[in-house]
């Protein structure tokens, strides 16, 4: 046998590192699975790929270094700290800060630059090529005169201009590019539907909030009432006609009404948070926030279901994009219909040549001169009308036109599904605003009763015919009269925005207290619970 040649014993040796070093790729993995990890790092903490850095102890946390690149926040709008912002201000702000809008945005120019791709289709494609060589060679002869020996090498360009033109394809291209057009029409919508989505995010959490500093005020109201309660019992037992049940009895609905309070500021701390998160600012900025006038609620909220149902279908976000996909569905359908047809193109092409070419012989032979020098160019051109015929592709075009059916298909049936969930969304949020607005006249009712009955009980208390029972009694139901009222009349306004995102209704504010832009509230003065 005949040793390996150095070529073969080469590869043999290459093959032999490549495969250790796709194995030792397994030192990048933690190397035990119940031991932390390691990470290599840079100077500034970022990790890197590589084997896990050595420790000179064994580490027992799973606490991952910190990347200072990283731990800069972004910077918070410009702010004015002595401006109370109110509901319109906040949407115009979140429609700026949060991020949802602007992936929307880039979505929909991702769309639309897709059509603009479809539509270069009608254009020719003209293609530049050049390309440049050398070859050099060296030959010897041995003859009956002697040893004859040659040199040549020879040196060239060629450039090449090319023209490809689809002339005509039976409308594949056009329903292409329809395609594509409706595909940007659905991600415009979805575009307005982001924006319809954070006014709603935006309404809902300001009314919230809205409702919590209510009940933090009105928690604040039932201490000063219970410290009103336990200054009269206070008084009643230094006048000797109260006991210390009675003193001990304030004292405890006293520490309860300051329980309450603290848990009403805590919840309006969560509830700003909430407010801050959807319009999409740090909650570092801490904007702050314009108390929401307290108005009667107009019947202009209660409406036909009938009539919002038709007017939902008609300009629902989520129904006219399955509109649109519905129809860049079909267009695809009739592109995939063409591809069964000829095609008819030109091609045009015109290139030129140029090069040398150098031959040495040695020793001259009979009257051949010892170099040879050669140099020469060329050029032309062609022009081609032609016509393709699909004949045989193993079915791929007939699984194409299968797969466009089905689209169109599954977009048919989601657009009828959407119309059916728009009936059932709005359905439930009308039936959810008349119970909002049925619960707001009956809490009010509620607040005004315990009010009288709280008013009553203390006086009758001071005045010793009453008892201190029915006094803390009195001022507890008459906290939560209050914070029903609150929560109710929020709740109305919550489930009117919810209706109007439900509809497609949702846009511009022009109430502060409609999300709708319908004057749905009427100024009133007085107090309403």
């Amino acid at each position: 046998m005949h040793p390996p040649s150095l070529p073969a014993a080469l590869a043999m040796l290459a093959a032999v590192a490549v495969a250790g070093c796709a194995t030792s790729s397994l030192e990048m993995a933690p190397a035990r699975p119940d031991r932390p990890w390691q990470p290599p790092t840079a100077a500034g903490g970022e990790i890197v790929p590589g084997p896990p850095k050595p420790a000179s102890t064994p580490s027992s946390t799973y606490v991952l270094p910190a990347n200072s690149a990283l731990a800069a926040l972004p910077q918070p709008p410009d702010l004015d700290a002595a401006h109370a912002y109110t509901l319109t201000e906040l949407i115009d702000m979140a429609e700026s800060a949060n991020p949802l809008t602007r992936i929307a945005w880039n979505d929909a120019r991702t769309a639309a630059l897709a059509a603009g791709i479809a539509k270069s289709a009608y254009l020719p494609q003209i293609s530049a090529t050049a390309m440049g060589g050398y070859q050099s060679g060296h030959g010897s002869t041995s003859t009956v005169l002697g040893q004859a020996s040659a040199n040549a090498s020879a040196h060239g360009a060629i450039s090449v201009l090319s023209l490809q033109w689809l002339l005509f394809d039976f409308g594949e291209r056009a329903n292409l590019v329809d395609a594509v057009e409706q595909t940007s029409v659905a991600a415009n919508i979805a575009f307005s539907a982001a924006h319809q989505l954070v006014i709603h995010d935006v309404s809902v959490a300001f009314y919230l909030y809205q409702a919590a500093r209510s009940r933090a005020g009105t928690a604040q109201q039932a201490l000063h009432n219970a410290d009103a309660v336990l200054a009269a019992a206070q008084a009643r037992r230094q006048q000797g006609i109260g006991t210390v049940v009675e003193v001990a009895q304030a004292t405890q609905n006293r520490a309860q009404a300051n329980l309450a309070l603290v848990q009403a500021r805590g919840a309006e701390s969560n509830a700003y948070l909430s407010l801050v998160s959807a319009i999409g600012v740090s909650p570092l900025a801490k904007p702050r926030i314009a108390e929401l006038p307290v108005r009667p609620l107009s019947p202009a909220l209660r409406s036909s279901v009938e009539q919002i149902v038709e007017t939902a279908i008609a300009r629902r976000p989520d129904i006219l994009g399955a509109y649109a996909v519905e129809k860049a569905s079909q267009a695809k359908v009739k592109a995939a219909e063409a591809e069964f047809l000829p095609k008819v193109f030109v091609s045009a092409f015109t290139s030129y040549a140029s090069g040398g070419t150098a031959i040495s012989a040695l020793p001259a032979v009979g009257q051949q001169a010892p170099t040879v020098n050669l140099n020469g160019s060329r050029y032309g051109g062609s022009v081609f009308l032609g016509i393709t015929i699909p004949l045989y592709d193993g079915g791929l075009r007939s699984a194409v036109l299968a797969q466009a059916r089905n689209n169109a298909e599954n977009a048919s049936t989601k657009l009828t599904r959407a119309k059916e969930d728009a009936v059932r969304q709005v359905v439930m949020s009308q039936n959810a605003l008349e119970t909002s607005l049925a619960a707001h006249e009956a809490a009010q009712a509620l607040a005004a009763a315990a009010q009288t009955t709280f008013d009553a009980a203390f006086a009758a208390y001071r005045k010793g015919v009453g008892t201190i029972t029915d006094a803390t009694l009195a001022q507890t139901q008459l906290l939560l009269a209050r914070n029903a009222a609150v929560d109710s009349y929020s709740g109305a306004l919550s489930a009117a925005a919810s209706l109007a995102l439900a509809t497609g209704a949702i846009g511009a504010i022009r109430d502060e207290s409609d999300p709708t832009g319908r004057p749905v509230f009427a100024p009133s003065p007085g107090r309403n619970g």
